[in-house]
């Protein structure tokens, strides 16, 4: 039956069936989702242009169509609601939403569709891929709804008890300045762990077993992030090419946790998340979880119909102006939400909230977070999202990682966050890389981002810690990977090899991919020392790629989203070469966490007393540099002298902080030989970190070396040298 524009689509299927003796109640508008109060169950759903709403509850996950369905009774403004006495949690439920199909209006109202509730806080029925969710069909000219009935395949939600034994386990609350950040994946970081019970891998109790735990303690890092946790919607693309969206940056529910990462069922996902983090808290560290709150699952306007779109199209995402039948796409992804409207702003928020009071996470990573400051179309920072956050009485006080740019005009917008934010630092990553690849006139700013990119942040009272260091993450090669490959090697992605990054800084020396031959495999190696050492020891929050401190490879796949396989799980079998870089990789970490000169509360400016300055810069030939000598296209060698003396810091109970004083010298494409310039508050100097020959001496190591001695240091590797009798005495 075709069915004119602007008009309600009501199959025969959604007409309202009775519920027994039950009556529904009116119930109330706030909180929104489906909230359990011991008695009963209260439905609020926010939908500004519906004309009525069905409550569909489901007896089974995989029962073909619901057993019952009420019309929620009322509404308070735009927010529809009932409350049903008796009901309680595990309830699986959907909605089917009443309203105008009228494309070229925005409305794409369909109730042909079952949807799933935006603040379900758990998936009872995972989603499964057919036609029917699709909410149009093409005849000829004309967008039109498709009529199939969606309810065997559409996920729902289901209603939870929110009670949890947390044991009285606090948050670790870890100082900004004391973060190490250790990205990984739920599934990557288990599946091939041979000590982790096999009912676990790939699970949140896997990430939480002992052997897990263990090889993070090891590591040293202090906090792990994980890629996106909240519920995803797959896309048939990838379906029909046998592959899967494994990072997950395609969200479908921003309150569920994800049930394919759960021990037993979809619904045990809730108390499997709970326990996952209450037991990395145990151990000590911070959960942080990747959110994807720009755009959700459902794609541009030939995508399916699961949950937003057909419950108010128009209301929760950006339209174009002229013709509201097509999505302002700032994500590369076909949509992006309107955090402009303030109930999708309000959406955002609770989900935010949530997360931290009920499943207790310690911070967000925002991926494209510059979409999230475009109320209207420019990036705002003094938009309602940011005003919004930073007064809130439980989002002020986590970490709030951004990822400082998307895909629309204006959307890179790194160093321009507000103060209570920090950023992944894409000039970091980019200038490291460059340096350490031989790339000639990067040393001023290899130097600048080396102190903690104070020209980006040092404004408007943020520290060091603004600046999230990085120089691998999920979106890009591994680190083995990025001295392996010059060039992406993406065909596996099944779109022909044109996506991922081309502009990556790597270099192979001399060879694409594997290769036994010893000099090529030493030369990687050692600038993968480089490359960790750098991150390790610059001024700002180190964040590692997991499964770098493994020598993870992807084969030279810079984008491998899609594959949950082999090719992104960590190998935990490692060659003596990986157990040296994994020895190399934790004696680093140590390194910095035990000397506050590498992690410091405040920038460094270079100011003191005749020599006694937190950082000099000098020329290799022992002189200090001259303007002129950062502008030299040529060089790629330096010295930096840290001085532990001159912190001019204090600890949290305002005590003086003192450290050892260090001297870091660089050798990027050409070896130098370098006149040591005189030690500061101490006898000598004494090698403590040699990437050439990949080896760490917290104390220092070799004969001590007074001013003017002469220290070789071979192409592309770093030196650091530690005053050698306050080390002694300190560490003893």
């Amino acid at each position: 039956m075709a069915l004119p524009s602007a008009t309600a689509v009501v199959p025969d299927q959604a007409e309202a069936c009775p519920l027994g003796e039950a009556r529904v109640w009116p119930g109330r508008p706030y909180p929104l989702g489906a909230t359990w109060d011991g008695r009963g169950v209260n439905l609020a759903v926010y939908s500004e242009h519906a004309t009525r709403i069905e409550w569909l509850l489901f007896d089974g996950a995989y029962d073909p169509s619901p057993s019952r369905s009420v019309i929620l009774p009322e509404h308070t403004g735009p927010v529809w609601h009932g409350y049903l006495p008796d009901l309680g949690p595990s309830q699986l439920y959907g909605l089917r939403v009443h309203g105008p199909w009228d494309p070229s209006a925005g409305h794409r109202f369909n109730p042909a569709k079952v949807l799933l509730d935006p603040y379900a806080r758990a998936i009872g029925r995972p989603l499964r891929w057919h036609e029917s969710l699709m909410g149009s069909q093409r005849r000829g000219a004309e967008e039109l709804p498709c009529e199939r009935d969606s309810s065997p395949y559409a996920a729902l939600g289901a209603v939870v008890d929110d009670r949890f034994d947390w044991q009285a386990v606090a948050a670790p609350r870890v100082p900004w300045e004391e973060t190490i950040i250790y990205e990984t994946h739920v599934r990557g970081i288990t599946m091939r762990h041979p000590e982790v019970p096999e009912e676990f891998r790939g699970t949140y109790l896997g990430l939480a077993s002992e052997p897990v735990l263990a090889h993070l303690r090891r590591l040293g890092i202090t906090t792990v992030q994980l890629q996106p946790v909240q519920s995803i919607a797959e896309e048939r693309r990838l379906i029909d090419l046998g592959l899967t969206n494994y990072w997950g940056y395609n969200t479908l529910n921003y309150f569920a946790p994800e049930p394919r990462y759960s021990s037993n069922g979809p619904v045990s996902a809730v108390d499997d998340f709970k326990t996952m983090v209450r037991e990395l808290h145990r151990a000590g560290f911070e959960v942080i979880i990747d959110v994807v709150y720009n755009h959700t699952g459902e794609g541009n306007h030939t995508g399916p119909t699961l949950s937003l779109r057909g419950i108010d199209n128009r209301a929760y995402y950006k339209l174009q102006p002229h013709d509201p039948r097509f999505y302002i796409d700032y994500t590369g992804t076909g949509n992006t939400l309107d955090p402009g409207n303030p109930y999708v702003l309000q959406l955002i928020t609770d989900s935010l909230r949530y997360w931290v009071s009920e499943m207790h996470v310690d911070g967000f990573r925002f991926d494209l977070a510059s979409a999230l400051a475009r109320e209207f179309y420019d990036v705002n920072m003094l938009s309602a999202f940011f005003k919004v956050i930073q007064q809130d009485p439980v989002l002020s006080r986590v970490k709030l990682i951004a990822e400082p740019w998307d895909v629309g005009p204006g959307g890179y917008q790194v160093g321009g966050f507000p103060w209570t934010w920090t950023e992944w630092n894409g000039k970091y990553r980019d200038t490291v890389r460059s340096f350490w690849r031989g790339d000639r006139g990067r040393l001023a700013e290899f130097a600048t981002r080396l102190t903690g990119s104070s020209d980006l942040y040092a404004h408007n009272g943020r520290r060091p810690w603004a600046s999230i260091n990085f120089v691998t993450a999920h979106d890009g090669f591994t680190l083995e990977d990025l001295v392996s490959y010059e060039h992406k090697h993406n065909r596996a992605n099944g779109e022909g090899g044109r996506d991922g990054h081309d502009h990556n800084l790597s270099s192979n020396a001399g060879v694409e991919g594997p290769s036994d031959d010893p000099d090529v495999r030493l030369r990687r190696a050692k600038r993968k020392r480089g490359l960790w050492t750098t991150l390790l020891l610059s001024q700002g929050i180190p964040m590692v790629l997991g499964g770098d401190e493994l020598s993870r490879t992807q084969r030279g796949n810079n984008n491998a989203y899609c594959h949950d396989s082999e090719l992104t799980w960590y190998d935990w079998a490692l060659d003596d070469d990986a157990e040296a870089f994994l020895r190399f990789v934790r004696d680093v970490v140590a390194l910095r966490r035990a000397h506050p000169v590498f992690r410091r509360r405040n920038f460094l400016t270079g100011t003191g007393v005749g020599t006694c300055r937190d950082v000099t810069w000098f020329h290799p030939d022992g002189r200090e540099l001259r303007d002129g000598d950062w502008h030299d296209e040529q060089a790629s060698a330096l010295a930096m002298r840290l001085c532990g003396e001159c912190l001019r810091e204090v600890d949290e109970r305002g005590v003086p902080v003192r450290d050892d004083s260090f001297l870091l010298l660089v050798a990027g494409r050409e070896g130098r030989t370098f006149s040591l310039p005189a030690a500061v508050h101490t006898d000598g100097w004494r090698v403590c970190v040699d990437t050439d020959a990949g080896s760490v001496h917290p104390r220092g190591r070799g004969p001590l070396l007074k001013g003017g001695a002469r220290v070789r240091v071979p192409e592309n590797a770093l030196v650091m040298l530690i005053g050698s009798d306050a080390a002694i005495e300190r560490l003893s």
